[in-house]
């Protein structure tokens, strides 16, 4: 009963937010849009029961974000601290129901992963975007993972940043549930499909995710696979 009441008045919301997306977006400022972007993400989470808990200190404009990999929720946990942020995700993501209609609205840059050219399109298309000012964020694992142990991290990214020498704001999530310090009920891992890591989601009791800043880092004169050995080293210790 807990996951169908709060499935049924997630639908509305999500609804509302792709009529913003389709309708409002085009006509507000990017000031507002963030706005309306965290304030999105930040009910999304609360209709889901998903208490939520920011530490660090975020950058004004023009930085990557590298994050660790968990629920495909992540984005609204960073979106609700990090409005600004424009994700680089999976191309097939942008064909999910409903869900991928407002990470497309909210900026994402699209990426087919199994093409190296593709990857070199998207390093072009995430300098650019830093280099107007833009908050770009990558999951430099590529996919998601358990929680408690991180993937080897893809440095491809991250070569936007050095080239442009924009700073990176290393961020760490991690999900949580009574019992486990490291939750199972968020992972998106598997042969697990949306609508089943939401029915697990929705029926979790006491879920919650800390988003921890950690202090940016220079990425100016760095090799990029060090670099993301380095922001990888940075994410674990803190998980």
């Amino acid at each position: 009963m807990r996951a169908v009441w709060r499935l049924a008045r997630l639908v509305p919301h999500v609804l509302h937010g792709l009529w913003i997306v389709k309708r409002r977006f085009e006509l507000l400022t990017a000031v507002e849009r963030h706005q309306l972007i965290q304030w999105w993400s930040l009910k999304t989470l609360r209709l889901l029961g998903i208490a939520l808990k920011c530490d660090g200190q975020a950058l004004p404009a023009g930085h990557l974000v590298v994050a660790n990999h968990v629920s495909w929720l992540d984005i609204a946990a960073v979106h609700a601290v990090l409005p600004q942020a424009r994700f680089v995700s999976k191309a097939d993501v942008k064909h999910w129901p409903l869900v991928g209609a407002l990470v497309d609205g909210a900026g994402t840059l699209f990426i087919e992963r199994a093409s190296k050219r593709d990857a070199l399109r998207v390093v072009h298309q995430a300098a650019a975007a830093l280099q107007a000012g833009d908050c770009v964020a990558v999951f430099p694992e590529g996919t998601t993972g358990a929680g408690p142990e991180l993937l080897p991290f893809h440095a491809n990214l991250l070569q936007a940043a050095v080239a442009t020498e924009a700073p990176v704001l290393p961020v760490v999530l991690r999900w949580h549930e009574p019992g486990e310090r490291f939750s199972t009920s968020a992972r998106f891992i598997g042969d697990m499909t949306l609508a089943q890591s939401l029915w697990r989601i929705a029926s979790a009791r006491g879920l919650g995710i800390d988003v921890q800043i950690l202090p940016s880092v220079a990425a100016a004169g760095q090799d990029r696979r060090a670099l993301g050995e380095a922001l990888r080293s940075a994410i674990s210790a803190r998980l």
